[in-house]
């Protein structure tokens, strides 16, 4: 299974295969805990629970102060470890999400270049029950493994990047449009977004049936936007939903973005100027 995606059906034929390895990324906003209450109730078989908030983000990573800097590559492979991750595994993410909170994990391991592979589960647990797979409750846990990243971030802006970047950065905005125009903010101390952004909701990465869209209709959705001589930079709340966007474009065949990992929290709790409305 070498591609960023996978389907539900791939996954269940391979669930047994030694070097497969699944995570359950799901999370919420504005509710502590409910992610793993939610793995606790059901889940993939073997999946393993990762948490956003505490498994992929330091508070004094990169990217602070925004609410989910990055952890040093070192200490993101000690945890992966400590949760039975290996150099070896492939490793599949999923959520309840459209893929939203998985892909900060296939960012990150991608962006390590991890060894063994990484995907996202197309559809998420949706798609999973769909298919007519079942769900387990409890965990074994699992010994400890060994894994081996490199020891840089790839991809990643900093704040002063894109405040300085200007006419020669592509930002693009992940957020949902209501949050995007100001219209509602429920957790950052601003409302409205980064001046110049244009918004590209994760929505518009998913069909109806709440899979990504394929590769000529996400080409289709982002070719426009890539401007000759610029930089394209993904952004977000707090650098997670942003990497779905990133995960589209390696989807849709075109160059990977850059990251700014500390987006719109970062942005707005350093007292940056914020413009609301449509317009960048």
């Amino acid at each position: 299974m070498p591609r960023p995606l996978v389907s539900a059906d791939e996954l269940h034929a391979q669930l047994d295969a030694a070097n497969v390895r699944v995570a359950d990324v799901r999370w919420y906003l504005n509710r502590p805990g409910a992610g793993r209450n939610a793995f606790d109730e059901g889940h993939i078989p073997g999946a393993t629970f990762v948490d956003l908030d505490t498994d992929l983000s330091d508070e004094h990573g990169f990217g602070a102060p925004g609410r989910h800097p990055l952890p040093s590559p070192a200490e993101f492979a000690r945890r992966m470890g400590s949760l039975g991750f290996g150099s070896d595994d492939f490793i599949v993410a999923y959520d309840d999400a459209g893929g939203t909170m998985a892909a900060r994990l296939w960012w990150m391991l991608d962006s390590l270049g991890h060894r063994g592979g990484c995907a996202v589960l197309d559809g998420g647990i949706q798609a999973w029950t769909a298919a007519g797979h079942e769900l387990t409750a409890g965990q074994r846990p699992r010994p400890a493994s060994e894994m081996r990243l490199a020891g840089q971030w790839r991809n990643v802006v900093a704040r002063e990047q894109v405040a300085n970047g200007g006419a020669q950065l592509v930002l693009l905005d992940a957020r949902a449009p209501e949050r995007y125009r100001g219209e509602i903010e429920p957790i950052d101390p601003a409302a409205g977004h980064i001046p110049g952004a244009l918004n590209l909701p994760t929505s518009a990465n998913l069909g109806p049936d709440g899979l990504l869209l394929g590769a000529a209709s996400l080409e289709a959705l982002y070719a426009p936007l890539v401007a000759v001589g610029k930089d394209m930079v993904v952004s977000c709340g707090s650098g997670t939903t942003a990497c779905h966007n990133a995960l589209a474009m390696r989807v849709a065949g075109m160059h990977d973005p850059l990251l700014y990992v500390g987006s719109f929290s970062d942005w707005s709790r350093s007292g940056m100027p914020v413009v609301s409305g449509d317009e960048p």
